[in-house]
């Protein structure tokens, strides 16, 4: 049975901020928590420990329910790095989420800093087994970073300009959808070696751009090995013809796996794609299309588990 916590801000909850709720899951939790956050404008950065697994945090609708912050690499607010180990893009995130089995849905996570503040993260994800259900994440440079473990998102709307989908994470996006905000790169996946498994795969996913001439690359490789595929995707007029970029080194042409498969719309170019990226044939495609590639093993799968354990806001 879950353990059901409320936050309002104006009173009538259990705790009136976010992080006091996180803050009263037991270390070391078995049990499901599910945290439901009444509307309104949270100003305040989150922080989920590594002690704490198992929390879910839902919303009514991600556009009244908002936690917001406006930390950047360069300059991060004192409560937030009493509470993180680490500095930078890694401890930036106006979400910090390391605990393992956390959901979210119906939220907004927003870094507010305005275009130009340089790497300003909405959430940062170092954990396993994490799934979000319509959730927005809102920013310019570095809006969302999948650093590390098995995330899924479904129905999520991301946007951004630079990188702003990034780290070294298994993650599988699905019906989800990209808005470019200006000239920039959708992801820079950061693989290292061709041995890791790591990789983002966007599923049926609709990108979206200002209009006017293309602005905006589909990805360049942070690791030399970056992984990234874009299937049965509609790509609108902001994506550059040629798609992708190697961020100034050759080399990483030789290495990199960039990776498209049926995709549609004004930005979907084959023809003009650059040499070292290229369209999947339908047997290379079958393993980023299915949740196995997040969820590998038949026997316990994490993410049948996760949504039968979703608790909606209004049961």
């Amino acid at each position: 049975m879950a353990r059901v916590l409320t936050v309002a801000q104006g009173g009538g909850g259990n705790y009136q901020t976010v992080q006091e709720a996180i803050d009263d899951v037991p270390l070391g939790n078995t049990c499901r928590t599910v945290i439901r956050i009444s509307p309104g404008i949270y100003k305040q950065p989150i922080y989920i420990p590594k002690t704490k697994n198992l929390i879910t945090l839902a919303g009514i609708s991600p556009e009244i329910t908002v936690i917001t912050w406006n930390n950047t690499a360069t300059k991060i607010d004192h409560h937030q790095a009493q509470r993180v180990i680490g500095s930078g893009t890694f401890g930036c995130g106006t979400a910090i989420v390391e605990g393992e089995d956390f959901i979210s849905e119906n939220i907004t996570f927003e870094n507010s800093s305005p275009e130009g503040s340089g790497q300003a993260v909405a959430i940062r994800v170092t954990a396993d087994r994490c799934a979000f259900y319509n959730c927005r994440f809102l920013g310019w440079q570095d809006t969302l970073y999948l650093h590390y473990g098995k995330q899924y998102l479904k129905d999520c709307y991301i946007e951004g300009s630079v990188d702003f989908i990034f780290g070294n994470s298994t993650a599988l996006l699905e019906h989800c959808h990209i808005h470019c905000k200006s000239a920039g790169y959708i992801t820079a996946q950061s693989r290292k070696t061709c041995q890791e498994t790591t990789g983002y795969v966007f599923l049926r996913c609709v990108i979206t751009g200002n209009g006017g001439t293309p602005y905006a690359y589909l990805g360049r490789p942070w690791g030399p090995f970056g992984r990234v595929v874009f299937a049965y995707t509609y790509m609108d007029s902001c994506i550059k013809h040629h798609g992708w970029n190697n961020w100034g080194k050759i080399e990483n042409e030789r290495s990199a796996c960039f990776y498209e498969y049926r995709c549609y719309g004004p930005g979907s170019c084959p023809d003009k794609r650059v040499t070292w990226a290229r369209e999947l044939m339908e047997d290379e495609a079958e393993q980023f299309l299915v949740h196995a590639f997040i969820d590998p093993n038949p026997e316990r799968p994490w993410l049948a588990q996760r949504m039968a354990l979703r608790i909606p806001f209004s049961a």
